[in-house]
């Protein structure tokens, strides 16, 4: 029985070998070809074959199509080191895969095809992989991740309100998918930003011979830098009162700021592959503070948001998938030459979208900046690290 499924396992494709894999490359891939995309329709009259409002489907793409794909790689990976259980491979992870790239042609080509199709095939991804992720870590005794699955359930929940909005179903539809799932996605990134950053930080101080101790760690300080992040939840569902989501976007912000700081991720400057991570969640703060400032001085709330998705989510997807694609595959945990350009791009990219959402800038030239940096990022994680993903093990072991 061992040699047989030993035997499956070395026939598996590469690809199909561990989900990191093919969702990192789809990340990559889409990321770079959906801003890409969206630029050139705005700026240079790119039809698109959409059936639903543009803003709202560039909204939804990058919340619901591009973040989840990025999500599902490290979470269905990270769970087999919580587990123990072996990873999802070969049919049931091409299964899985094929579900998401059905939901991004339902989107595209929206125009085609009626809305309620649309609907049930871009609904069927994240109840997937939330279901699951939810199994696996059920059956192995894992409930302290549990969490995670019902944060996958809650970005399906977002992405039905979208899809309400969409079919004329609720008015309000559209602004509540899209403030749920940001507001999830922050969480998602607390949590786990939060458990690997500190530890991965320490760790390599401790292999420098230097005091891993620098990195003051508290249970306390996670369970409420997440709960006060996940309170934006319902307070953000109340859409007459946006100062009650402030209020508490500013208590998220003050704590997931003091935990960061209690990180020291200073000492940590001389590893790009750490300093990167501190920085998307730096993003976060950030985008929490001008959530919170929003109501009261009259900020666009698009500043948020791309300080949001932009800075954190572009920067904490980036370094995370830099950093497992080297380790999950027998490589040394050290960041590829030339890397270094993908953190640099991103960077500029959030900082020229968040210029252009502020009114600090020309809005067409800031975006367009924004625009390419981010599809530099995209495009060099992709060629850079595609031979490392596609191909075997640098060990010889399986996956």
């Amino acid at each position: 029985m061992a040699e047989t499924r030993a035997y499956r396992v070395n026939e598996t494709p590469i690809l199909l070998a561990y989900p990191f894999r093919p969702f990192f490359l789809l990340t990559g891939l889409y990321g770079a070809l959906l801003v890409a995309a969206w630029v050139a329709f705005l700026f240079a009259g790119l039809p698109l074959p959409l059936g639903i409002a543009p803003p709202a489907w560039h909204a939804h793409e990058m919340l619901i199509g591009l973040m989840p794909a990025a999500i599902a790689g490290f979470l269905l990976t990270a769970m087999c080191n919580w587990t123990g259980a072996a990873p999802l491979r070969g049919g049931g992870l091409l299964a899985l895969l094929l579900l998401w790239a059905a939901g991004r042609l339902a989107m595209w080509f929206s125009a085609s095809l009626p809305l309620w199709l649309v609907t049930a095939v871009d609904l069927a991804f994240l109840p997937a992989v939330a279901a699951y992720v939810g199994r696996v870590l059920l059956r192995h005794g894992n409930r302290r991740n549990l969490m995670l699955a019902g944060m996958l359930g809650g970005l399906a929940a977002a992405n039905l309100a979208f899809h309400l909005g969409f079919n004329s179903l609720w008015a309000s539809g559209q602004i509540v998918g899209e403030l749920v799932a940001l507001d999830l996605i922050a969480v998602i990134m607390i949590v786990i930003g939060g458990r690997i950053t500190p530890a991965f930080t320490a760790n390599w101080l401790r292999m420098q011979g230097r005091d891993p101790n620098v990195v003051a760690r508290s249970e306390a300080l996670d369970r409420a830098a997440m709960w006060s992040a996940l309170a934006m939840v319902p307070a953000d569902l109340v859409l007459g009162a946006p100062w009650l989501g402030a209020l508490l976007a500013l208590a998220a912000a003050l704590i997931n700021g003091w935990r960061l700081l209690r990180w020291r991720g200073w000492h940590a400057a001389d590893e790009p592959l750490l300093w990167v991570l501190h920085l998307g969640l730096a993003w976060v703060v950030v985008a929490l503070l001008l959530k919170a400032a929003t109501p009261w001085v009259g900020l666009a709330p698009s500043a948020w948001m791309h300080a949001l998705g932009v800075g954190a989510a572009g920067t904490l997807v980036l370094g995370v998938m830099t950093r497992v694609a080297m380790g999950h595959t027998g490589r040394a945990i050290r960041l590829l030459r030339g890397a270094v350009l993908i953190y640099y791009a991103i960077s500029l990219s959030a900082l020229a979208r968040l210029a252009a959402a502020l009114g600090y800038a020309d809005y067409r030239g800031s975006v367009m900046v924004a625009a390419a940096g981010w599809v530099l990022a995209f495009v060099l994680f992709t060629v850079l690290y595609w031979p490392i993903l596609s191909g075997p093990r640098a060990d010889g072991r399986p996956g």
